[in-house]
């Protein structure tokens, strides 16, 4: 499958969109679109991509999402039949031209600037500002006219001037969806989301990329800076990660569930990819 060049909806009365999805499962297609990206999760949770990086979101997350950046957030099923399955989210879209050619070229604009170039690589909020965030976005949602524009401002400033914050991506992605290259490290990234529980061989991952075995381990490597093994192994590990925590489940179930075929080589990549094993993970976070 290839990214989809996705298209927000366009509105005449404001320069910037502030959309609400509040529905079963979030938009599950690797996607792009030209304007910046910044997200409140209030329901909801599962796999987060953005370029080559693959996480977990859950409930209270903050994302800013730059322009063009491959990005999808997959909502895991829910786990307890007293449960109803729900996702919601506040987003505020905007390009660089929304407030004209120029704006973000002003003096007093160029931390903004600088911010605009790091959502690049995708960037999660953390601390104390993303809870400063969180009230503003979702007064923003609320709010209209002049004061929806004052509150996007004053949003762009918080995230600016603070340094609670990590990159998301190892590299900067801003796609054309003419490039083959990209689109090959997509239609990669969409497989793997969408066949990490089963075996993926190295000849079977380099024919979605329509590239001999040898070419596709030299081109995955240079353009995500890791080997494919490793990149799959990341994704297995998130998936695992969420499901010790959040449905209880043993080690050795959840090996198996999330493709690995041998619960000790499960334990020694989840300790290399996470700094503990999954024991020590699940006690850990079971208890927050």
């Amino acid at each position: 499958m290839k990214v989809l060049p996705f298209k927000i909806p366009k509105t005449t009365s404001e320069s910037f969109r502030v959309q609400i999805d509040d529905v079963p499962y979030f938009y599950d297609r690797l996607h792009n679109h030209p304007e910046l990206q910044i997200t409140l999760v209030k329901k909801g949770y599962g796999t987060l991509f953005v370029g080559d990086s693959i996480s977990s979101f859950q409930e209270g997350d903050v994302h800013v999402i730059g322009s063009n950046v491959p990005h999808v957030m997959k909502n895991d099923p829910v786990f307890y039949e007293d449960e109803e399955q729900v996702a919601y989210s506040i987003s505020v879209f905007f390009n660089k031209e929304s407030f004209g050619k120029e704006f973000f070229n002003l003096p007093e604009m160029q931390k903004v600037k600088e911010l605009i170039k790091n959502a690049e690589r995708g960037i999660r909020i953390e601390g104390k500002t993303k809870e400063t965030l969180t009230q503003k976005i979702e007064e923003i949602e609320k709010a209209e006219g002049f004061d929806r524009f004052l509150l996007l401002l004053s949003i762009l400033n918080s995230i600016s001037n603070s340094e609670e914050w990590n990159y998301l991506s190892n590299i900067s992605f801003n796609v054309n969806n003419n490039q083959v290259s990209d689109q090959k490290l997509n239609d990669v990234f969409q497989y793997v989301m969408d066949n990490y529980a089963t075996p993926i061989g190295l000849d079977e991952i380099a024919s979605v990329a329509n590239m001999s075995t040898s070419a596709f381990c030299r081109y995955f490597k240079l353009r995500t800076r890791k080997t494919f093994i490793r990149f799959l192994n990341e994704f297995r590990i998130g998936t695992a990660c969420r499901e010790l925590v959040e449905k209880n489940t043993s080690v050795s179930i959840v090996c198996y569930e999330v493709g690995f075929n041998n619960v000790s080589n499960f334990n020694r990549q989840f300790k290399t990819i996470t700094g503990l094993t999954p024991s020590q993970y699940a006690q850990k976070y079971r208890a927050q």
